[in-house]
């Protein structure tokens, strides 16, 4: 097995990695790491450097390969440096330093998005991520994360998207007025989701209202939307709780209205309920 490149800790590259676990350090850099090789390999088009130890890059020379091919350098490190590097306990041996790839609200809004879900004071890393996911997997065209949501750059952010940060626009640091008031102005219907909406989401579906261009507010994991959010919404929207739950946490109220939405819009009549036939 080949001697590792990086084995200082000292390491200027080392050290510039380390900082970069730190918001205002990938602010001013505009950089960020991801870590393990599904993350590393889906980042291939905006990757920087790859660092990886000696037995990860002979585990995965299909991501190597890929790199190289994109000229972008590969460094072997010792398993010191890879876990100095990383935010996670048990490191997979890979990481790679990125550029950021956030899109302009603007250009979002030319493209006349039909499903946004939009990120309004959500603080939780890990929760911001698997919204993001869910948003990939439900087929939405963006994701906007408001100024006071968590940075979609944070590491546990990142592991938590599984790589869906980079398949679809994600804007940030959008006021929330302005995210409703630009993306109403693209031809998008506001939903605003809270446990205390009047409206709930079947009445949405049988009413056949959710086939059209839909953008989703999603609020903070502990006291939901404020009024005056809920306020710029066309709607509020619950997701019923049918059993007795107290009721639906971040993430899964975020799947269960986006891919309502997601349904509704690709049925070619519309769509009555989320289980009907």
């Amino acid at each position: 097995m080949a001697t590792p490149e990086l084995t200082s800790l000292r390491s200027p590259r080392v050290t510039a990695a380390r900082r970069l676990a730190k918001r205002s350090f990938r602010g001013k850099e505009r950089r960020f790491l991801v870590e393990g090789p599904q993350a590393v390999r889906e980042a291939i088009a905006h990757l920087v450097e790859v660092y990886a130890t000696p037995e990860a890059a002979a585990r995965h020379t299909g991501i190597v390969e890929a790199a190289r091919a994109a000229r972008i350098p590969v460094l072997t490190a010792s398993d010191d440096v890879i876990a100095e590097m990383s935010d996670t306990v048990t490191p997979q041996g890979i990481v790679g330093l990125c550029r950021f790839l956030d899109s302009p609200f603007e250009e979002i809004l030319r493209a006349r998005p039909r499903l946004v879900a939009v990120l309004a004071n959500v603080r939780d890393p890990g929760n911001a991520g698997t919204v993001l996911r869910c948003a990939d997997a439900a087929g939405a065209d963006a994701v906007v994360f408001t100024d006071a949501s968590v940075d979609p750059y944070n590491p546990k952010a990142v592991r938590a998207s599984v790589g869906s940060l980079f398949h679809l626009p994600v804007a940030i640091g959008v006021p929330v007025e302005e995210a409703v008031d630009g993306l109403r102005k693209a031809g998008a219907r506001v939903l605003a989701a809270d446990g205390a909406g009047e409206r709930d989401l079947d009445a949405e579906l049988d009413d056949g209202l959710l086939g059209a261009p839909t953008a989703w507010i999603f609020g903070n994991e502990a006291w939901g939307l404020p009024e005056a959010t809920r306020a710029l919404a066309d709607e509020v929207v619950r997701v019923p709780i049918h059993g007795r739950a107290e009721s639906l946490n971040l993430a899964t109220a975020a799947a269960v209205c986006l891919y309502a939405s997601a349904r509704a819009q690709r049925a070619p009549t519309g769509c009555r309920s989320v289980t009907g036939t």
